[in-house]
């Protein structure tokens, strides 16, 4: 509810004029080459961060550095190949940076998919939003755990951690999580004919934006001295995350959505400009606020059921 009375106030925060001067800092934005991940890289950029862009596509990565050296003024981000559906890929992204860079002090959990049909799936058979949004993540934030903890070492000064959730984590089934949705097989294919065609991929959505917040209260609660983790809601915002979901949809959220710069705004707020102890373990909302997740979203019983799932999924990758 806060993130929908919020809408009511333009925001207050204004990254070109408030963010602080991140000159020796090393950030990292996963799906950094469209959407709201491609206007916090330019924000970071701007303020003279040192920023790692990670996508999928090495072409559409590297016409969106150049877009963001145009608008930069020559400031250039790092393409970093990364495919949060395919575990493998995600090893290699995360050693990949590993060989550069000793710290990372902003990690922005951006990238994902949305309302993408039930059929579609990873690589390693996962639903390809839960296996794109959380396992994706969750791997990737783990493999890179050496170099959020060094910056700590290094700065004297937490690492931060940005996952980027959405309203939409309240669609999840009521019980929070169903596991039994999460992975192909039978029972899978029982669960989607129940759901529907239509509120299915809405409540696999909502699974897996739920997911982003328990392994960000994860982070904040196991990390304390030397990580700083939060999740958010960016808004209701026109991206092309929308694609899957059907003309009249996408229609409506032309029609009221945000502009994708607009999507940022809290993201970056958390990251250069909230204290640590006022949004460690908090889910953030529009635009720079502290807002309130729904019940299952502080479950601990529920987190250590995801954190023990997700790792018996990433196991030996």
């Amino acid at each position: 509810m806060g993130g929908i009375i919020s809408y009511l106030w333009p925001p207050s925060f204004r990254p070109e004029r408030d963010m602080p001067d991140l000159t020796g800092k090393i950030a990292l934005v996963t799906g950094g080459n469209t959407g709201i991940g491609y206007h916090t890289v330019k924000q970071l950029l701007l303020k003279n961060a040192k920023v790692y862009l990670a996508a999928r596509s090495e072409e559409k990565a590297k016409a969106a550095i150049q877009r963001l050296q145009q608008e930069t003024l020559g400031k250039t981000a790092i393409f970093l190949e990364l495919d949060l559906a395919d575990l493998p890929s995600v090893r290699k992204a995360a050693e990949e940076f590993l060989s550069r860079e000793n710290r990372l002090d902003l990690l922005f959990n951006n990238g994902g998919v949305m309302l993408s049909p039930p059929e579609m799936l990873t690589a390693q058979n996962h639903d390809l939003q839960f296996g794109t949004n959380c396992i994706g993540h969750f791997l990737f934030t783990e493999l890179l755990l050496p170099a959020l903890i060094q910056s700590h070492k290094e700065t004297n000064t937490r690492a931060r951690i940005l996952n980027t959730s959405s309203l939409g984590h309240e669609l999840a089934p009521s019980r929070g999580i169903d596991f039994v949705s999460l992975r192909a097989g039978p029972e899978r294919d029982a669960w989607v004919k129940a759901a529907g065609s239509w509120l299915g991929p809405w409540r696999l959505y909502g699974e897996s934006k739920l997911g982003n917040i328990l392994v960000s209260n994860y982070y904040a609660r196991t990390y304390p001295e030397s990580i700083v983790s939060c999740a958010l809601h960016p808004g209701g915002i026109r991206t092309e995350l929308t694609r899957h979901g059907g003309t009249m949809y996408q229609r409506i959220v032309s029609m009221i959505a945000f502009p994708a710069p607009m999507g940022a705004l809290t993201q970056l707020w958390g990251a250069t400009i909230a204290s640590e102890e006022q949004m460690n373990g908090k889910y953030l909302v529009p635009w720079g606020k502290i807002g309130k997740a729904s019940p299952p979203a502080s479950d601990w019983e529920l987190e250590g059921k995801v954190i023990e799932y997700l790792r018996e999924q990433t196991k030996g990758f």
